[in-house]
């Protein structure tokens, strides 16, 4: 790991991602942790440039659509616990899924808005698990 990806890493970690989770945390109206498998990113710069967006922005917009209403926040403060985040190489390596409270995605975060999920397609497996 050359040191850009070591700073990126540093930032995601103690600023980004206490911020992301804080925010999710306030959404659902329970603690919700964001679990990243780093050592997927350590020697991918851009993927760490798209991390934000791709995953933590994207996710948090999905459950602000289903927490709209007390229903939503319920069902989802009555579930809710993780969200794991991967990096993958290939888009042919993503995956979704949600079982047990916890929302798991494979990106491809090098290739940016190619290799995400939408906010619509993260709230609609959740959902479904609600």
């Amino acid at each position: 790991m050359g040191l850009d990806e070591k700073r990126k890493m540093k930032e995601l970690q103690e600023i980004t991602f206490p911020d992301r989770q804080k925010e999710l945390s306030e959404i659902c109206g329970t603690p919700v942790l964001y679990e990243v498998d780093w050592t997927s990113f350590a020697d991918d710069l851009e993927a760490m440039k798209f991390l934000d967006n791709l995953s933590c922005h994207r996710t948090n917009m999905a459950f602000r659509a289903m927490c709209i209403d007390q229903i939503g926040k319920d069902s989802v403060k009555a579930v809710m616990k993780k969200v794991k985040l991967k990096n993958v190489k290939d888009k042919k390596d993503m995956k979704i899924s949600f079982a047990d409270g916890v929302l798991e995605m494979h990106l491809a975060y090098a290739l940016k808005t190619d290799g995400m999920y939408s906010d619509n397609q993260i709230k609609d497996v959740v959902s479904k698990g609600l």
